[in-house]
C-alpha cells in the first residue's frame, strides 16, 4: 500500500502541475472571443502544434489498442501510425494552406463555400454523431482500462471490474472537461504538449524496463532481453501483415490511405491545433514535424505489445498488455509520473473531441441557425456549458459500452466508418473537381451510411450480401468510395454544381501566407524513413529467424547519408533565404532615404510647416517598410489656403 500510496500521490501533483502552467501559460489570454476560444486567437507555433497533435493522437486508444494487436498477433498494427505520414504531407502542402487562406475555424465551413448551407449542416451532423458515440467514449473507455490494469483497481478496493472501469470513466470525463470547457484551444495545446514531453520519455522507458525485466528473467539485462526478443519471436517483428492480421498490408493502400487522409487533414478534433495556427510557416512546420514524431511511435506503441507477449503471455484479453508490461517492468517510484502522462494523453484525447464537438456545434449549427446575431463573449459562454453537456452525455454512455470482445482498436476504427469516408469523398471532391455538387455529396452520404450500416450490422442476415461481411472493412471503405466517385458523377449531370467556389480568395486579416522554405526536402526524408522502417520490421530485416545484419546496416548508412544531404539542403536554402532577406532589407533602407529626401524636397517647396515634413518622412517609411517590394512614393503637402 505504501508504493499505491506514492505513486497516487505523485500521479496526482504532476497532473495538478500541468494544468496549473497550462492555466498560467493562458490567463491573460484573450479566450472570450470565438477565435480566441476556439483558435487559440491563431497563436501557435509549430512546437505546440506538433506535440498537440502528436499527444491528440497519442491516446489510450493506441496505447492499449496497438499493443494489444502485437501482443496477440505481429506488428503489422504499426500501419495506423507509420503510414500515417502520408497523410500528414498531403495536409501541410494540400488541404492547410487552403483552409488558412480562407480563414476557417471548422472544416463545415468549407463545406459551406463548396456546397452549399445543406451540405455544411449535414457534415456538422456526421462529426457530432461521431465524436458523441464513437470517439469520446471509446477514449474513455481506453483509459479506464489501463488505469484499471496498473493501479489493479478491482482487487485494491474489492469491487467488480465493470465497477471500477465505470469509476475511471467518470473521473477521467470530469478532469478532462476541465482542461477543455474551462480553458479552450489554447490551454489544450498548451497542457498537451507537457503532457506529451513526459509520456513520450515514460514511453521510452517502459520499452527499456520492458526489455531490461525480460533478459532479468533470463539471468541478463536489457540486452540478453531485446535478443531474446528479436530471436525468440521474429513472426511478432513483421509489420507486412497476412489476410487474417489486424492490418493486411493491401489494406494499406485501400481503406487506410482514405482514413488516415480524414484523420490528419479533415477531422476536427486534429485539424482545429493547424487552424491555429499564427502563419502558414509554422502550421506547415507543427504538421510535418507531427508526422516524424508519428514514424517514432511504433517503437513506443507496437513493440511494447511484443515485448509483453514475452513478459506477461496469457492475459485475459490482448487489450490489457500495455497496462500489465507497466505493472511488471516500471519501477514503482517513476509509475506515478507515467500515470500523471498517461493520464494526460487521455484526457488530450477527450478534450480534444469535446472542443471540437462544441466548435462545430456553436460555429456550425447553434449559432447559424437559431442566434446569428449572438455576440463573440456570449458563444463561448454557450459553447462551455454545451461542453459540459456533452461530456456529461459522454460519462453516462460509455459503461454501456462492450468493446474488448472485438478488441478496442478495431471497434474504434470501424465505427468511424460511418462518418469518415464520407467525408474525405466531399472534401477530395470538393477540392479536386468543380463539378461536384450539393446533390452529389447528399446523394453518395446517404448511399454511405446504407451501405455501411448493412455491412456492420444486417447484411449477415440476407443471403445474397452475407460474403460482403467477411471483407475487411478498409476494403470496404475503399469500395464505398469509389461508388460514392460514381453517384456524385451522375449526380453531376443530373443537377450541375450551382455554387461557385475560389481557391483565389483569401482572408482580409493580412495573415501571413508565406510557406515553410523547408517542406519538401522535410517531406522526402519522411518517406525515406517510412519506407525504411517496413523494410526492418518485414522478413526482409527483423522479421526473420535469420537475420540480414548486414543489409540492414547497408541500409541505415544510406538513410543516414540521405539525411545528412537533405540537412545540407535545407542550411543551404536557409542561407539563400537569409541573404535575400538582407539584399530586399537594404534595397529598402536605401528605398526609405530616397523617399524621405523627396518627402522633405515637396514639403519645402510647399512651404510646409517643419513638423509636416517630420510626420510625412515617417509616413513613407511605413509604407515602404510594409510593402514587398521597393517602391518610390510621392508625398506633396498642401498649406491650408
Amino acid at each position: 500500500m505504501t508504493h499505491i500510496g506514492f505513486t497516487l500521490t505523485t500521479f496526482i501533483l504532476v497532473t495538478a502541475l500541468v494544468g496549473v502552467i497550462a492555466a498560467k501559460m493562458t490567463g491573460k489570454d484573450n479566450d472570450k472571443t470565438t477565435k480566441g476560444y476556439f483558435l487559440a486567437g491563431s497563436g501557435l507555433g509549430g512546437a505546440f502544434i506538433a506535440g498537440s497533435m502528436l499527444l491528440t493522437n497519442l491516446s489510450a486508444e493506441n496505447l492499449v489498442g496497438l499493443s494489444g494487436q502485437s501482443y496477440g498477433a505481429n506488428m503489422s498494427g504499426m500501419a495506423w501510425e507509420a503510414t500515417a505520414v502520408i497523410a500528414t504531407i498531403v495536409m501541410a502542402f494540400v488541404f492547410l494552406p487552403l483552409y488558412l487562406k480562407k480563414g476557417y475555424t471548422t472544416l463545415p465551413e468549407f463545406m459551406e463555400e463548396r456546397y452549399g448551407v445543406t451540405v455544411r449542416r449535414m457534415v456538422s451532423l456526421l462529426f457530432l454523431v461521431g465524436y458523441l458515440l464513437v470517439g469520446i467514449p471509446v477514449c474513455l473507455y481506453a483509459g479506464a482500462i489501463a488505469f484499471n490494469q496498473i493501479f489493479n483497481l478491482s482487487a485494491i478496493f474489492g469491487i467488480s471490474t465493470r465497477m471500477s472501469l465505470t469509476i475511471m470513466i467518470v473521473a477521467i470525463g470530469i478532469i478532462g472537461a476541465l482542461y477543455a470547457v474551462v480553458g479552450g484551444l489554447k490551454s489544450v495545446a498548451i497542457s498537451d504538449t507537457i503532457n506529451g514531453i513526459l509520456l513520450i520519455l515514460g514511453s521510452v522507458m517502459v520499452v527499456v524496463f520492458g526489455f531490461t525485466k525480460v533478459g532479468q528473467n533470463l539471468g541478463g539485462g536489457f540486452g540478453t532481453g531485446l535478443m531474446d526478443v528479436i530471436n525468440n519471436s521474429p513472426e511478432k517483428l513483421n509489420a507486412i501483415g497476412g489476410k487474417t492480421d489486424p492490418v493486411p498490408f493491401a489494406c494499406i493502400f485501400t481503406g487506410m490511405l482514405l482514413a488516415n487522409l480524414f484523420y490528419w487533414g479533415t477531422n476536427q478534433v486534429l485539424i482545429q491545433r493547424a487552424l491555429g495556427a499564427k502563419n502558414l510557416k509554422e502550421g506547415q512546420k507543427g504538421v510535418l514535424f507531427s508526422g516524424l514524431l508519428k514514424m517514432l511511435v511504433p517503437f513506443l506503441l507496437v513493440v511494447p505489445g511484443v515485448i509483453a507477449s514475452r513478459l506477461v503471455p496469457g492475459l485475459e484479453s490482448n487489450d490489457f498488455a500495455y497496462g500489465a508490461l507497466v505493472n511488471a517492468s516500471l519501477p514503482w517510484p517513476v509509475v506515478g509520473i507515467f500515470c500523471a502522462a498517461l493520464f494526460g494523453s487521455i484526457i488530450s484525447t477527450y478534450d480534444s473531441f469535446l472542443n471540437a464537438a462544441s466548435t462545430i456545434f456553436m460555429m456550425d449549427l447553434f449559432r447559424p441557425i437559431f442566434r446569428p446575431d449572438m455576440s463573440e463573449e456570449k458563444t463561448v459562454s454557450v459553447a462551455k456549458k454545451i461542453g459540459w453537456l456533452f461530456a456529461a452525455f459522454a460519462i453516462v454512455f460509455t459503461p454501456f459500452l462492450d468493446v474488448l470482445s472485438q478488441g478496442l482498436y478495431d471497434f474504434g476504427r470501424s465505427f468511424t466508418g460511418f462518418y469518415n469516408i464520407p467525408i474525405i469523398t466531399m472534401v477530395l471532391v470538393g477540392i479536386f473537381w468543380k463539378k461536384g455538387s450539393s446533390l452529389g455529396a447528399i446523394c453518395a452520404t446517404v448511399w454511405h451510411v446504407f451501405f455501411y450500416s448493412g455491412f456492420k450490422f444486417w447484411f449477415k442476415y440476407v443471403p445474397v450480401f452475407e460474403p460482403i461481411t467477411h471483407i475487411n472493412y478498409m476494403h470496404i471503405y475503399a469500395i464505398s468510395f469509389l461508388v460514392m466517385l460514381v453517384i456524385i458523377a451522375i449526380c453531376a449531370k443530373i443537377k450541375p454544381n450551382e455554387k461557385t467556389f475560389s481557391d483565389k480568395t483569401t482572408r482580409t486579416d493580412n495573415y501571413d501566407m508565406r510557406p515553410w522554405n523547408n517542406r519538401v526536402p522535410f517531406a522526402v526524408g519522411l518517406v525515406s524513413f517510412l519506407i525504411y522502417e517496413y523494410y526492418i520490421f518485414s522478413p526482409a530485416g527483423l522479421a526473420t529467424a535469420n537475420h540480414a545484419w548486414g543489409r540492414m546496416a547497408i541500409f541505415t548508412i544510406a538513410l543516414l547519408i540521405e539525411f545528412a544531404g537533405l540537412a545540407y539542403i535545407c542550411k543551404m536554402r536557409k542561407n539563400d533565404s537569409d541573404d535575400s532577406d538582407s539584399t530586399d532589407s537594404e534595397k529598402g533602407e536605401k528605398t526609405v532615404k530616397k523617399v524621405e529626401a523627396h518627402a522633405v524636397h515637396e514639403a519645402v517647396e510647399e512651404t510646409a510647416a517643419p513638423e509636416l515634413i517630420e510626420s510625412a518622412a515617417q509616413t513613407v517609411k511605413e509604407i515602404v517598410i510594409d510593402a514587398k517590394e521597393p517602391v518610390r512614393v510621392t508625398v506633396s503637402v498642401v498649406p491650408e489656403a
